[in-house]
Parts: structure tokens; sequence; C-alpha cells
């Protein structure tokens, strides 16, 4: 799925415009992009977290010649699934929360 699939299922389950559901998922996309470059933690209960981790600076290798390369200190986002989203996934379930809940 990409965004503009993601785009037409959100429209077809609110029953909005694609206009809004549009916005809708821009602005979802460009608040979290702009909170985890803050450095600031994302936290969606039940789907995970959004975050900015600091990797260190590294020697690597080119592995067409194995001379070093020197990486720099980089922020990167990571994401860490929560129970639910995990559960999802593991149990191979279509869509909301199990019976047991």
């Amino acid at each position: 799925m990409n965004k503009s699939d993601l785009i037409d299922e959100v429209s077809d389950r609110m029953g909005d415009s694609k206009r809004m559901a549009t916005d809708a998922v821009n602005a979802v996309l460009q608040t979290i992009q702009e909170t985890v470059a803050r450095g600031d933690k994302v936290s969606i209960s039940g789907f995970g977290v959004f975050e900015k981790q600091v990797r260190a600076a590294r020697t690597a290798r080119n592995p067409a010649t194995g001379a070093a390369v020197k990486v720099p200190k980089m922020s990167v986002p990571k994401f860490r699934a929560g129970a639910d989203f995990k559960e999802m996934v593991n149990t191979k379930r279509s869509g909301g929360r199990s019976a047991s809940r």
C-alpha cells in the first residue's frame, strides 16, 4: 500500500471526500515528522511509538573496494510497534481488537 492507496482507504472508511482524506493523511504524517525531527516522541496507544534515534559516528567498509569509510554521527527516525499492532500482525487478523480483550 502506498500513500495514494492509504488516502483512498481513509476516504472509503470515513465516507469523506478524497480531498478531505488527503488533507487528513498529510496532516497526520507531517505532524509526526515535525515532532520526531524536534526530538520528541509520538506515541499512539496500541499502534506504536515514533522517535528520533542518534547513531554514533563509526567506521564502515565499502563492500566493493573494502576501503574504510567514515560515517558521521546522524539522527534517524525509529518506529517501535505497539502490543496491539504486533498481535494483529502475528495472528494475521484483519482488524479491530481480539474478542478476548
